[in-house]
């Protein structure tokens, strides 16, 4: 089953993806066609939202760094870096350098502390897709993520929506692709994430517990291309669904 969170009438729901992703039923049971939705962020207002850096031996090797750290880069994000499928992200006029960065998100679905990484998948409600933009001009260490440049308003697009984990056997088994404006720019696989998902589970419910509608962005692979005002961009992950961001001048 497929979730997805828009706005719609006045109110902010959440709604089933049914007839081959083509409608949306609404809680009261009318139906909507997806071309016409308002789509929001699905994410829990309040939720914990934990970040990879360098979680893909590929990027690092293209970014100068060793294949593996030696404990995971982790950093946090605020709700309002979020935006929806079909959103804007605002584009500074001196980002020169900014770059998408397709991501699987792991949505924690029940309570989890020192779990073992056996036990981690069984942690997992759901999988959706983010696309983690990173402004390199604005980065002060390449090893710490800061707020300028991960937690700005709306560049880090996320959706279109969550997908049951029942309906994803593998998640370490799944191609991530962007495009550009229909250019090929990122292909890569799960497979070659260095943490594994069930392994970020166990991690970082060693440090916390971990509650229902907890994200966990698990990094990207290689493919740095640099972004202007004016680009569609098309994040997707196979069997979890295809994100559409527009960047607009800030």
């Amino acid at each position: 089953m497929k979730r997805a969170r828009i706005y719609h009438r006045g109110r902010d729901v959440w709604a089933q993806v049914i007839e081959g992703e083509t409608k949306l039923r609404l809680p009261d049971g009318a139906q909507l066609p997806v071309n016409g939705a308002h789509w929001l962020p699905p994410v829990q207002r309040g939720a914990a939202v934990y970040a990879l850096g360098l979680n893909y031996a590929d990027h690092n090797k293209e970014l100068g760094f060793a294949p593996k750290l030696e404990t995971p880069l982790v950093f946090m994000k605020g709700d309002n870096c979020f935006v929806g499928h079909q959103g804007d992200t605002p584009r500074p006029a001196n980002a020169n350098q900014m770059h998408p960065e397709c991501e699987l998100v792991a949505v924690i679905g029940r309570p989890a502390r020192n779990v073992t990484a056996e036990q981690g998948l069984a942690c997992v409600g759901g999988y959706t897709v983010a696309n983690d933009y990173a402004i390199r001009e604005y980065l002060e260490n390449y090893y710490r993520p800061n707020a300028r440049v991960k937690n700005r308003d709306a560049t880090t697009p996320i959706g279109p929506w969550i997908v049951d984990a029942s309906d994803i056997p593998d998640p370490q088994n799944l191609r991530l692709t962007t495009r550009v404006n229909g250019a090929l720019v990122q292909d890569g696989s799960t497979a070659d994430m260095i943490l594994s998902v069930a392994g970020l589970v166990s991690y970082l419910s060693g440090v916390t517990t971990l509650m229902p509608g907890d994200l966990i962005l698990t990094g990207t692979p290689q493919g740095v291309h640099f972004c202007a005002a004016g680009d569609i961009v098309e994040s997707e992950i196979e069997g979890v669904g295809k994100l559409v961001n527009h960047l607009v001048s800030a």
